[in-house]
């Protein structure tokens, strides 16, 4: 199966493809004359700024990066460590606690 147009669709085709890629003959040439691809020196000092500003960012990522723990699963001794804690709170609940109201003098 191959793709072809018929005559009456094939040279209005061609005909409008020609047109769009001809250079425009009234002297503007796209921008391309003769100071076309040349940087000026205020481009030069915005590329050195934006590779000073990256040189900075990857020294502070890697001094972040060193503070970050290898693993950030806990590790299995701080599981018994807990266990006191809550033998403390119990004990704490066990004992009374003492009435405020008692302890204040009546007028």
């Amino acid at each position: 199966m191959s793709l072809t147009l018929p005559a009456g669709v094939a040279l209005p085709v061609t005909a409008s493809a020609l047109v769009l890629t001809q250079q425009p003959g009234n002297g503007d040439n796209g921008g391309q004359g003769e100071d076309f691809g040349k940087s000026s020196p205020v481009g030069f000092l915005v590329l050195i700024l934006f590779l000073i500003a990256v040189a900075f960012l990857v020294r502070s990522m890697t001094k972040h990066l060193k503070r970050v723990p290898a693993s950030f699963d806990e590790p299995a001794a701080e599981e018994p460590a807990a266990e006191p804690e809550k033998k403390a709170d119990a004990e704490v609940a066990e004992k009374p606690a003492s009435d405020s109201t008692a302890t204040t003098k009546a007028d």
